[in-house]
Parts: structure tokens; sequence; C-alpha cells
């Protein structure tokens, strides 16, 4: 992996083509849905191996089965086509069958986070028109932490096989019947054809919850279509087929595992093993137990795993591909000097609801994607001043195309043409949100693009950077500081388990000062003066955190991605952090614990 060839423009513009060629193929008014594609799976692969979990096997034949159990137990319940069935289950082989029979019912799945309760978790329901929910046991508690819920919606239990863990008397009377049980009564024929006689591809098929870290998150919506189509183009561009074995580990209810990872599974014929949630320590056992070729990844995963103790067998295992975002190059080139540098990885940009993304075929370390030639995509990057917080424009008022190496935002040109579904923006349930994410009269009177809010940059071969979210780049001391690359220059300080860096406001000063909240390894003590080495000597001196906060454990998404608006809104006020606090000493060469005085000196005043 040191020493890649470069890749021709037009080499690089042939793989991703194929993407483009396949999601030509769909039509919003085709009349074939996820659930024809599962069935479509069980006619073609029969007896082969789809989900794995633990001990248990599930062939495609006995999944669609089990899908079919389920579309008949909802149906028995009065769930009818078009009714929204919100599912609450953290990641298990019961999820797909759940899932699956939702969607078989003729239904509209709404995927909830395992780790919401109250306002949440209401306001989820609410702006899904949720009627029907399936709660995992494991999930029950975050229901009774609701009581906004009361009377708003039914609620059907599932069980979590765990006999250490059975389901109270009190729990079944509240949430019904057991849905899994009354699925196992049904017989696993494929469910009647007019259940969804009527619907079409472009018709909306689920409901993905944005992993944004302020406000309320945003429901997105995801075509048939568009699930179907995310999954043809990842086999082609990841040349994934029935041999490869995909690792699920990132929760369900995002976009990551449930659509790229999953309709990739489909549409290759392909295996996938489900875990409950990422395991450092069980990451390679689990690579090596299922002879796993493939798995997603988020830039922390990879970073966690390298903190683990060197071991002789580290480059014994099956692994060859990884698709994900956030894999900064020094992790990169780090991950492949260790595991091996035989992995194809294929770190991305995109998001759910975006009508766009770039991907890295080339293996180019550290690039989120290439765009060979502009006039191919619907993506561009336009400049933006992010001191200002606002575009920069013609004379005429149009936006201006970034320069190579500028970084600018990410765009893409809305296409609105009938029955096309690629390029679409399908938006959210929302209709103010969808409209906040449409730019009009971008180069010219009349045209709308989606705006990312992501900074990237282009370089001379065509290779896109990821710069920073817009708000994440701060300005101090008259310099702009990306978070991300301060993030990527001091994670592999020893000990370090897990680091976010943000911006926080300091009374009577301009912009924001660099904040880093670091958690430590159990055992591992914090070195306050190796700290100020490896900052000082890494970055500018106005891009070293002034504060640092030393956290117990880090503050995450459930898609493992750090949160950063709480840490933000804190700061270094100690009244509301109780974590050890220490500010910038240039002068002794360290960093010292936070007071008013240490405060005054580090801010020359």
């Amino acid at each position: 992996m040191n020493a890649i060839a470069a890749v021709s423009r037009e080499k690089t513009q042939q793989r991703l083509d194929r993407r483009g060629d396949l999601a030509m193929r769909y039509r919003a008014s085709m009349p074939y849905t996820i659930a024809d594609r599962v069935q479509e799976c069980a006619r073609q692969y029969g007896e082969r191996t789809f989900l794995l979990e633990g001990d248990a096997r599930y062939s495609y034949r006995e999944f669609n089965a089990r899908a079919n159990q389920v579309a008949c137990a909802l149906h028995a319940a009065g769930v009818r086509q078009g009714d929204v069935v919100a599912l609450c289950m953290e990641n298990r082989a019961d999820f797909f069958f759940a899932w699956m029979g939702i969607a078989k019912a003729g239904a509209v799945v709404a995927f909830l986070n395992t780790y919401v309760a109250g306002k949440p978790l209401a306001h989820a329901l609410e702006v899904t028109g949720t009627r029907h929910v399936i709660v995992g046991e494991e999930c029950v508690q975050r229901f009774e932490d609701t009581p906004e819920l009361a009377g708003n919606a039914a609620c059907t239990f599932w069980h979590w096989p765990d006999p250490e863990r059975p389901a109270p008397p009190q729990v079944l009377a509240k949430y019904g019947a057991n849905l899994q049980a009354l699925a196992e009564r049904q017989d696993g024929a494929d469910v009647p054809a007019q259940w969804r006689e009527g619907i079409r591809a472009g018709d909306n098929a689920q409901y993905i919850f944005t992993s944004g870290t302020t406000g309320l998150p945003k429901a997105a919506l995801v075509s048939h279509a568009r699930w179907l189509m995310a999954g043809d183009a990842m086999k082609a561009l990841w040349e994934t087929g029935p041999e490869d074995r995909f690792y699920c580990f990132l929760p369900l209810y995002h976009g990551a595992a449930s659509m790229s990872l999953t309709s990739t599974a489909l549409s290759a014929g392909s295996s996938l093993v489900v875990r409950r949630k990422f395991s450092r320590s069980e990451f390679w056992a689990d690579v090596r137990r299922y002879r796993i070729t493939m798995c997603q990844y988020v830039g922390e995963i990879c970073r966690f795993l390298l903190t683990l103790p060197p071991q002789p067998d580290d480059r014994q295992h099956t692994l060859r591909k990884m698709a994900g975002t956030g894999l900064s190059p020094e992790i990169w080139q780090q991950w492949a000097n260790r595991f091996g540098d035989h992995f194809q990885v294929f770190e991305s940009w995109g998001s759910t609801e975006s009508n766009a993304s770039t991907v890295n075929v080339d293996n180019r370390i550290g690039s989120c994607g290439r765009v060979p030639f502009w006039e191919k995509t619907n993506l561009r990057l336009v400049r933006y001043d992010q001191d200002k917080g606002d575009y920069i424009r013609d004379e005429n008022g149009f936006l201006q195309l970034a320069g190579v190496n500028e970084p600018g935002e990410a765009i893409a040109m809305v296409v609105d043409y009938p029955d096309i579904v690629a390029g679409r923006f399908e938006g959210y349930t929302c209709q103010e949100s969808t409209q906040k994410k449409i730019l009009r009269d971008v180069f010219q009177k009349g045209d709308a693009w989606w705006s990312s809010g992501d900074l990237l940059r282009c370089d001379e071969e065509g290779y896109c950077w990821f710069v920073d979210r817009i708000g994440d780049t701060f300005r101090w001391k008259s310099e702009n500081v990306s978070t991300m690359e301060v993030t990527d220059a001091l994670g592999d300080f020893p000990g370090l388990d897990a680091l976010t860096i943000y911006g926080v406001q300091v009374p009577g000063h301009e912009g924001r000062a660099g904040m880093a909240a670091l958690v430590m390894h159990e055992g591992a003590a914090f070195d306050p003066k190796a700290f100020w080495e490896l900052a000082t000597s890494r970055v500018p001196r106005y891009a070293a955190p002034l504060f640092l906060r030393l956290m117990e454990a880090p503050d995450m998404t459930g898609n493992y991605k750090l949160r950063k608006v709480d840490l933000q809104r804190q700061g270094f006020d100690q009244n509301q952090v109780q974590d050890p606090l220490y500010v910038r000493d240039d002068r002794l060469q360290t960093y010292v614990p936070l007071t008013s005085q240490a405060l005054q000196e580090a801010l020359g005043a």
C-alpha cells in the first residue's frame, strides 16, 4: 500500500461508470421492491448461508421464510400497505426478519435509535406517523422512560433470547402478544402479492434518522429504488460476490449498515455476520472465526483497534476489503503497516440522504474519492468564506467553483426528471427541513442543488479530501483551525483511547480557542508535558489545543462518531465540568491545571 502506482483518470472513471450504469436501470415506476429482492434471492441462492449470529446460521431460503412469517403476523395485527411500522431493536438476526417482514407486508419501516428515550423517541414516532412499533426486549426500558408515548402507538413485544434476562410478565401484558411467538406459528410461505400491489420502486420504503449531534434528528426518506441502487452500485465498486462474508457491527438503525451493507450483501448473494455491538477485544476473533472478508468502519473504530497490543498473528486473517468514512491518512497507513498492505479500502464521502457521493476505488491513502471528469457527475465544490459563514459569489450573485486544493462546500445538482431516481433528493418528512437543504439559483436562475454542509478539497489529479463540517472549522488568532487535521495529528498520543477536538468561546477574545477532550486507556497515566511536546511539534501553535479535558469515557453517537455539541456548550466552565481541566502553559512547556491565574497567563493577560 506504500507504493501504489498512479491510476489514470480514464481507468478510475471506468470503474465509477459501473455504478452509474446500474443506477440508470431503476425507474420510479418499476413494480419492484425490497421485498421482491428478498424473494428473488431466496429463489436464486436457496440454501446458501445469508445470516450468521453466534452459532446460528440462516440460509437465504430460511431468511425469506422468517420474513414471510413476520409479515403474516403483522397483517393479522392489522398492519396494511402504506402503514408505518417502527422497529426498535439492537443488531441481531431478528432485526432482519422483522425489517423484511414489514417490507413484505407492504408497510414502511422507521428505524429507531436504540439509545434514545423521552422527547427524541416521541418525536421520531410523531414525524413518521408511526402507529405500530416492534420493540425488542432489550429496548423496552427506553419506552418505559417515555411517558409521552402513552396511547400514541401500538407496541408489540419481541423477545430477546437470553435465559438470564427473561421477559417480566408485566412487560408482556403491557406490550401485547410476543410478535416473535406469533410469527413462529405461521407457515413461512410467500405472502399474497396483493399485499404490495401498486407499490413502485420510487415509493418510500424506509425512514432513517440522521445521526446529527444537535437538535432533534431528521427522518430521511429512502425509496425502494435508492436502497436497491445502493446495493447494486456497491457490489460493482467493491467487487463483491457470493464468496464474500460481510461483518455487520455498526448499528442497523443507521444507513451505513442497513442500506449500503445489507443491500450489497443481498445484491451479491454474500453472507452477513451480525454482531450486537462493536467489540474491540472480539473484532479479530470474529474475523477469524467466521472468515470475514469485508467490513464497514468509521475512522474511530480503526483507531480503537490499533490501540490493542500487537500480536504475532496480526496479519493472519481473511479480511480483505473495508468501506467507510473518516479514516485519516495516518491511521490508514498505521493500519496497513500492522494488519497487512493487501487491504482494498473504499473510503467514501456522502450521507444517507445525499443525492451524490464519492468513493475511493484507487486505494489512494487518505482520499475520500475521485472525480476524474466533473462533467460526468452532478457534484461540485463551491467557494465558501469560513470567516463570514457564507458563500463567495460573483458579480451576478452566483456561486463560484472552488479552485484546485481550495476547500469548498460539496453540493450536488438535484435531478428532477420524470421517472428518474438517480440524482433525486428525496428529502425528509419535514418539508421545511427539506427546503433548507436545497440551494436555488446557484449557477443560473432556476437551478437547484443539495447542500451538504461539508468542506472538501480536490487536488490536481481529481482526488477529493474531506476537510471538515462547516462549523467545525474554527478561527483562533486570525487563523483557521480544522478539527479534523488536529485530531489526525494528535491521535497517536501514547495511552490515548479517544480524542475530540473542538473550539470554545473565550470571554473577551474573538473566535474560538481549541480544546481537546481526551480519554486515556485504563491504567494509562496522562503526561501533560508529553502532550504539550506532541501538540506544539505537530501543529502550528495557534492550532495546538489551549484547553484539555480528561474524561473517563468518550461522548459518542450510536454510530461510533464523536459528539461535540455538549462539549462545546460546556467549554471550560468549571461550574459545569467535573472532569479535570488543563490549560496550555508555553512558558513551562506543559499543560497545567486550570485556574484563573493560569488562564490569564495562557491568554497573555
